[in-house]
């Protein structure tokens, strides 16, 4: 049988993970701007500041996904013996 236990630790390690990949998706798009604003046009960052808006937003959003990985886990219980 399962537990109510068991499924909000599946719940919370799925969670986390799509946490990660927002993470990922967004440095993506920054890096990619960042080479187009090298002269490898991949992206539409097109000058310096939206360079910098980019890395921003990527950090601010990087916080927010930690601290929802850092609740969820929390809430799931993962890590717990």
């Amino acid at each position: 049988m399962v537990k109510l236990s068991d499924v909000k630790i599946n719940i919370a390690t799925a969670i986390a993970a799509a946490f990660g990949f927002v993470i990922a998706l967004v440095w993506k798009e920054i890096i990619v701007g960042l080479f187009a604003l090298g002269g490898l046009t991949i992206n539409d960052i097109q000058d310096g500041m939206g360079a910098a808006i980019a890395v921003v937003a990527g950090i601010i959003i990087t916080i927010v996904c930690v601290i929802g990985i850092m609740y969820i886990t929390k809430w799931g219980g993962i890590g717990k013996k």
